[in-house]
């Protein structure tokens, strides 16, 4: 049985909008794409191909889907380990509108997520890796059914976008597992789901 695991790129105050390109996702006047830029060195992409070797099949939803089959196929450089992955493994798109995808190696996913990722979960060896994918990830994590998340934090804050952990996010608690921070600032932390929060109180007791 695979784990599903979260790959997510967010700003010091939670943005995840647009992180690759100024146009990438211009959704609700947002002018702020491509941030990520900046900070991309040797740590950065080492630590995203060390994710990719442990990949068993892709779990994406249809903006970063698009994003994708619209760059990666054209990177065909046989050495290139992220765009080798993403150009043979399984990817399946969690849509209800995408009927005829181009990508090879494209499934759509259209019913029950719960279902329907839970059985790909049990049917392949590796990791279901969903990548980027903001309200698919929200969606997943309120279901409970991510495993692992990898929080890349960049130092910037926008001020504006949307956010990973939105208002109305399922209170969720994780354990921490590893981290590292690259050299140009970028906090690489990666935490296990942990089940619900406990609540306590720093009052003292009544009688004490």
């Amino acid at each position: 049985m695979g784990k599903l695991v979260l790959t997510s790129f967010v700003t010091l105050d939670g943005v995840y909008q647009a992180p690759g390109g100024p146009q990438e996702d211009t959704r609700d006047g947002f002018e702020q794409g491509g941030w990520i830029w900046p900070y991309a060195d040797d740590d950065f992409r080492r630590f995203v191909e060390e994710v990719f070797q442990r990949v068993g099949a892709f779990l994406l939803g249809r903006r970063t889907y698009e994003i994708f089959a619209g760059f990666w196929p054209k990177v065909t450089d046989a050495d290139d380990l992220i765009a080798s992955q993403l150009n043979t493994m399984p990817k399946y798109v969690a849509s209800a509108s995408l009927t005829d995808p181009g990508w090879s190696g494209t499934t759509v996913i259209s019913g029950d997520l719960a279902k329907e990722v839970t059985a790909l979960k049990e049917n392949i060896d590796g990791e279901l890796q969903v990548h980027g994918s903001g309200a698919l990830a929200r969606s997943l994590l309120n279901l409970g059914l991510v495993d692992t998340v990898h929080l890349l934090t960049f130092p910037v804050v926008l001020g504006a976008g949307r956010r990973l952990f939105a208002e109305g996010t399922v209170p969720t608690t994780f354990r921490h597992t590893g981290g590292r921070i690259t050299s140009k600032g970028v906090s690489i932390q990666t935490y296990d789901l942990a089940g619900s929060p406990d609540y306590g109180s720093f009052e003292p007791p009544e009688n004490a």
